[in-house]
């Protein structure tokens, strides 16, 4: 008998091998990492499929965006009510008593109505996102008061939300040491779960969007591993997201470099010693703006390309900064003439990065930079390095999309 099943173990260990061999092993992902832009076109598909009738609210599923504090998850939601236009309702479960999701019960001589919250949206013919936001940071209470709205867009016979409006949550984990408590399985099981990981040329192209101060652009060029950071940092005071970055950004533009005590506190306060003594380091050794400015716009001026590798980090983001800000159609052509005279004197792999940046998403501006007649010179020279840099692009997404097939 023991050598039966001897036998049989051998076979069916035979014959796994086999199959392991024949088929590709599945790669297990438990959090369904996403970046700034996969969130960003996932919400975008959501929305389009609501509003252009392909799928019926009732069968589209509500997305909990999962993620650190300070990633940018709200903010992501919120840019993209604004980019169409639509309205949009950032509800801070925390913040609130179930009253305000419910309604208060109000006497009534038949007995008792309830009076819905007047922020609902009304309109049959509107559109906008509700956001819950700080989901997990709710108690139990305020997540079962919104279990209904969530998960069947109605309050009872009182309330149903217009067709038009898209329901989606964010929340922190509940390791990140930020104020969560865990889901129930019910209200877990109806959402689309995804989770925002830091990524930081998603972030700088965002960045580029929203006058992001071109240091800290260059800075964080230089050092990407800084964009986020938890480990061996104080949660408690400030350290270094995406959300801390930005208003370093912020502050910087208000208070310059006039006066560096002032200015080192609040990097300190905001993003942490440990990166605030890199970031301020960086800042004493880089170029002005104004520096760079000049030199785009003063074609006779000699053109002096920074030797080393953090500062022509600055110096590109700087470029690219001022690049768009023509008032008019003649700055604007002085300010092409003058990146291509300045990147054309950069090494290949800065002046490709400079070039991607400053197309960004924006086929006009990648139409203006092809058109100029020193582009087939630049290309030239940094041709090569172009591709390259495209085409490991390319290869990231290719990679992403492919780990999220398996």
């Amino acid at each position: 008998m023991t050598q039966i099943q001897s036998t049989t173990t051998k076979k069916g260990t035979a014959a796994q091998s086999r199959t392991t061999s024949a088929s590709p092993v599945t790669k297990i992902d438990n959090h369904n990492l996403v970046t700034t832009r996969d969130l960003a076109s996932l919400l975008r598909l959501q929305v389009t499929s609501l509003w252009e009738k392909k799928c019926s609210a009732a069968l589209l599923p509500p997305l909990m965006v999962w993620g650190a504090p300070g990633l940018g998850k709200s903010s992501i939601i919120r840019d993209l009510a604004r980019e169409y236009g639509v309205g949009f309702i950032d509800i801070r479960l925390a913040q609130r008593e179930p009253v305000d999701i419910r309604g208060l019960p109000v006497p009534d001589k038949d007995g008792v109505k309830w009076l819905v919250s007047s922020e609902w949206p009304r309109d049959p013919d509107s559109r906008g996102i509700i956001l819950f936001d700080e989901l997990t940071a709710a108690d139990r209470s305020l997540q079962v008061a919104a279990y209904e709205l969530i998960l069947d867009r109605r309050l009872g016979d009182l309330y149903t939300v217009p067709e038009g409006w898209y329901i989606c949550a964010a929340g922190n984990r509940t390791e990140d040491r930020a104020v969560a408590t865990t889901m129930s399985s019910a209200l877990a099981n109806r959402f689309l779960h995804v989770e925002l990981q830091s990524d930081v040329e998603c972030w700088i192209q965002w960045a580029l969007g929203h006058d992001v101060h071109p240091t800290v652009i260059g800075f964080l060029r230089a050092r990407p591993e800084l964009l986020f950071v938890q480990k061996d940092e104080n949660l408690e005071r400030g350290w270094p997201s995406p959300r801390s970055w930005e208003r370093v950004s912020s502050m910087l533009k208000l208070v310059g470099k006039e006066n560096p005590r002032m200015l080192r506190s609040i990097v300190y306060g905001l993003i942490g010693d440990r990166a605030g003594v890199e970031f301020m380091a960086f800042l004493d050794v880089s170029d002005s703006l104004e520096d760079v400015l000049q030199a785009m716009l003063s074609p006779k001026s000699k053109v002096s390309i920074p030797k080393k590798a953090d500062r022509i980090y600055a110096f590109c983001s700087a470029m690219v900064y001022h690049l768009w800000r023509g008032q008019d159609e003649r700055r604007e052509k002085t300010l092409l003439d003058g990146f291509f005279r300045l990147s054309l004197e950069l090494p290949s792999s800065f002046a490709a990065m400079a070039m991607i940046d400053a197309m960004g998403d924006s086929e006009a501006k990648a139409e203006k930079l092809f058109s100029h007649p020193q582009y087939q010179d630049w290309a030239a020279l940094h041709g090569v390095a172009l591709k390259q840099r495209l085409s490991d692009g390319q290869a990231v997404a290719a990679e992403d999309e492919a780990d999220t097939d398996r």
